[in-house]
């Protein structure tokens, strides 16, 4: 480049085109100019081509991308995501009205009246299964019913069994306890009750076999 423009702005008459590329090569020296360039011209950088080495100033530069904030990423990536499922439901809104635009222009042709006609057994036919459906969840739902409402009686009925073997069992463990509290000591029969242990001894100091016999008895002194 420097060669270049050297060659063009040399003092004395151009003796032909500059050598090399560049702008403004070829053209002839302008009239009471020493450059090569026309009048009213200037010099001008030329472009690199794609074979010329790096500056030197940016031979040691490593491009990075920008950083990227993650809250920043994150409202961005969320913002396009409803962007999208707004884009969508405007489409099908779109797309439904389009249909029923067509199915209206279909019912206004020649065949509307076949339409109509296919449509109304269909509304028929559609109208019965629902009759039947509903009758069908009616049973349904009486079955379940009197089937809760025989569980219900039985657990009732079960409930009401425990409770009486409960009372019994209490009037049982009552008469029983009426029955031994006959043997209790009170104050009124202790006397009695220590005479008839002192005429009445009894030995608990025995040995007994796996059978429960009594094997070995001490005697008392």
């Amino acid at each position: 480049m420097l060669r270049t423009l050297w060659w063009r702005c040399r003092p004395g008459p151009a003796l032909g085109p500059a050598p090399g590329p560049g702008l403004g090569a070829g053209l002839g020296p302008g009239p009471g100019l020493g450059c090569g360039l026309g009048p009213g011209l200037v010099p001008v950088r030329g472009r690199k081509s794609r074979h010329d080495p790096p500056a030197k100033s940016k031979a040691s530069r490593l491009k990075v991308p920008p950083p990227v904030d993650p809250e920043e990423l994150l409202v961005i990536t969320e913002r396009y995501r409803q962007h999208r499922l707004v884009l969508g439901a405007l489409r099908a809104e779109f797309r439904a009205e389009v249909l029923r635009a067509k199915r209206e222009a279909l019912l206004t042709q020649e065949d509307s009246a076949r339409l109509e006609q296919e449509h109304r057994s269909l509304m028929a036919w559609n109208q019965e299964q629902n009759t039947l459906q509903r009758e069908r969840r009616e049973e349904r739902l009486r079955k379940q019913e009197e089937e809760e409402r025989l569980q219900k009686l039985k657990a009732a009925e079960t409930q009401a069994r425990k409770r009486e073997a409960l009372l019994k069992e209490k009037e049982k463990e009552v008469l029983r306890l009426q029955e031994e509290a006959k043997t209790f000591i009170t104050l009124e029969n202790l006397d009695a009750r220590i005479e008839e242990c002192l005429d009445n001894p009894r030995n608990y100091n025995f040995a007994i076999d796996k059978e429960g016999r009594i094997v070995k008895r001490t005697v008392l002194s």
